[in-house]
């Protein structure tokens, strides 16, 4: 009987961890973290428009917000009464949302006002996951994260558990890949291509790791064929970049250089940090902190390009639940949890 309540003790005290306050460890000197804002329910994206203005999305109270950081992080409501919003996306003249399987274009006038909504795609199916970050390549075309409807299964619609091509004007769409059982964000690398974090299967021991994938049209990303004796199938693509399993990775960003955290110089490759939410079918508490990932190019004795390297590394840890992740034009990094009320968190030195 003690040995079952220590267990169960254990259970509870992993389910309450992630949303106690956080301790907000950073493993780099000369830095801490400055928590700027609170009370933004479930942040589920983070966006900049612009030096000073930041799109947040709000899945529990099914909004899109707009924060002035130059106004003592002011923030107001700009569109209201989504479904689940998990991504955002301004062109400087459009602002496109994901919501549960549904992306909408909506027309931004002066001061953020939002103007007529047209729905450019609905009807895919949601279930365990959804359809999640809404991103663009540089030609404009619009890229949408789109989540399995379940652990493990032969999807009935193409559209889940892959990434989707979508014209933000007519809203013509297709899969780019396949195989991507919950890809949460991505990010487009110049002279790299597109990097997209994606959760693998639960219940299946030390595998599947989190990924960070490279974009490759037209491929499969294994899942669900993939396990633990075959972890990428055949004439499927495995991850350039991988992290411990069932922590859930999910907001990336391109480190700019401006940034004062720490990365490659221009020439020795790409860094890239990510967030790690933190796993929840653990007993004890995993994740929760935030990852660099150095990526540097590896070339044959002939000089020719075979690839990218991946050195992973944690810079802060006990975050809580950090998910969206972005760099400011300024070159700050910005985290916001989606626990405790929904906190926005930067990276300041000290």
């Amino acid at each position: 009987m003690p040995i079952i309540m220590v267990i169960l003790l254990m259970l509870f005290a992993r389910q309450i961890y992630p949303y106690t306050t956080p301790l907000n460890k950073v493993h780099i000197d000369g830095f801490e973290i400055e928590k700027v804002a609170s009370g933004l329910g479930g942040p589920t994206c983070l966006e900049w428009v612009s030096a000073d203005e930041l799109l947040i999305c709000d899945r529990d109270g099914d909004r899109i917000m707009v924060m002035n950081i130059s106004n003592d992080f002011e923030y107001e409501t700009i569109v209201s009464g989504l479904n689940n919003p998990h991504g955002a996306h301004y062109d400087g003249a459009s602002l496109f949302v994901s919501e549960a399987g549904k992306l909408s274009r909506y027309s931004v006038g002066d001061n953020w006002a939002i103007g007529e909504r047209v729905v450019l795609v609905e009807g895919v199916p949601v279930g365990n996951h959804q359809t999640n970050a809404i991103n663009a390549f540089p030609n404009g075309t619009l890229i949408w994260h789109s989540g399995s409807t379940c652990n493990v299964c032969d999807e009935d619609d193409s559209r889940n558990a892959a990434l989707l091509w979508v014209d933000g004007e007519t809203g013509e769409h297709g899969v780019l890949a396949s195989g991507v059982r919950n890809s949460f964000d991505g990010v487009w690398v110049e002279s790299m291509g597109y990097l997209f974090t994606d959760n693998g299967r639960d219940w299946d021991g030390d595998h599947p790791p989190e990924e960070v994938n490279l974009l490759i049209e037209g491929e499969n990303y294994g899942w669900p064929d993939d396990d633990p004796e075959n972890p990428v199938p055949e004439g499927t693509i495995g991850p350039v970049a991988k992290w411990q399993p069932h922590t859930s990775m999910n907001g990336i960003d391109v480190r700019p250089s401006n940034a004062a955290l720490p990365g490659l110089s221009e020439n020795g490759g790409h860094t890239v940090y990510a967030s790690v939410y933190g796993s929840w079918n653990t007993l004890l508490p995993q994740g929760h902190e935030i990852v660099r990932i150095d990526f540097t190019p590896e070339f044959d004795d002939g000089g020719n390009f075979t690839g990218w390297d991946a050195d992973e590394t944690s810079i802060a840890t006990q975050l809580g639940t950090p998910l969206p992740l972005r760099f400011s034009p300024d070159g700050d990094l910005y985290y916001a949890t989606f626990g405790g009320g929904g906190t926005l968190n930067r990276f300041v030195e000290i």
